[in-house]
């Protein structure tokens, strides 16, 4: 849904007037997708339908065509990877249910999503104990994270457990400071995604400067899409998000401590 949202964000940054609207509802939506003629596989049963809309600059044939194929993007270079949509498909469609795309050059564009209902408890997650002492650490942390909040959580928490924490907004200015900074640094802790250079191609230039820290890569995707569509590849460090500070500790100390030479196993969202 944030993949979405953006992309509805992106479209209608440049209109004024232009709104962004979304609705969640429990629905029988196997008749309103074979209304729709899109689907014509659905399987019967109750879906959860989630829709998101704009009144944006909308989307011409040929876009439509395309919008869900791996590297394609509208946006100008720098500022989108094109994985987005196509992950969201593929999500949807392993979930066993169904998207559904609407849009007019000018008028708009409306995603929904058909995700099949279930009324099976979810299961409880089993507790983690973890040794608060054994996650704490003296090293020094890069951290390159794009969105403010996340940044700030996380430096905090860096910061809390004892970390000497500098957390950057941007690569350019990381790539600066690597130039810049004197001391070791232990650990690069970046985003996948970043503004105008991706987290992978400005951890080479860090590398350049800095040879010593090892990479963590985040981000919202997961490691197997990101990995499938060749963004990192297989045995490099990533914690999905969202984290909790707890993974976000646990996950840290595991990439200081690990032997050389020992691949990353992978991690999934905590809370």
């Amino acid at each position: 849904m944030t993949t979405i949202a953006t992309r509805s964000h992106h479209d209608v940054a440049t209109h004024v007037a232009a709104t962004i609207d979304g609705i969640f509802a429990l629905i029988d939506g196997w008749r309103d997708l074979l209304e729709e003629r899109l689907h014509p596989e659905a399987r019967p049963g109750g879906y959860v339908m989630i829709a998101v809309s704009d009144t944006g600059v909308g989307m011409d044939a040929a876009t439509q065509k395309r919008v869900f194929e791996p590297f394609f993007t509208t946006k100008p270079k720098g500022l989108g990877t094109g994985l987005g949509l196509s992950m969201v498909y593929g999500i949807v469609s392993q979930s066993g249910g169904h998207l559904s795309l609407y849009s007019e050059v000018n008028r708009g564009t409306a995603f929904k999503i058909y995700l099949p209902r279930t009324d099976e408890p979810a299961a409880a997650a089993e507790p983690v104990l973890l040794n608060a002492r054994a996650l704490r650490g003296s090293e020094t942390i890069l951290v390159v994270e794009d969105e403010d909040v996340v940044r700030e959580f996380v430096r905090k928490v860096l910061t809390r457990q004892g970390y000497t924490t500098f957390a950057l907004p941007d690569p350019i200015r990381a790539i600066e400071f690597a130039e810049q900074h004197r001391g070791a640094i232990q650990l690069l802790l970046t985003d996948v995604v970043l503004p105008n250079m991706s987290g992978r191609d400005m951890a080479v230039q860090v590398l350049e400067r800095h040879p010593e820290p090892r990479v963590l890569y985040m981000s919202g995707y997961t490691d197997d899409a990101i990995v499938h569509h060749g963004v990192l590849e297989p045995g490099m460090w990533f914690l999905q998000k969202p984290f909790s500070a707890d993974a976000l500790a646990q996950r840290v100390r595991e990439v200081l401590d690990a032997p050389v030479g020992v691949a990353a196993a992978p991690i999934g969202p905590s809370n």
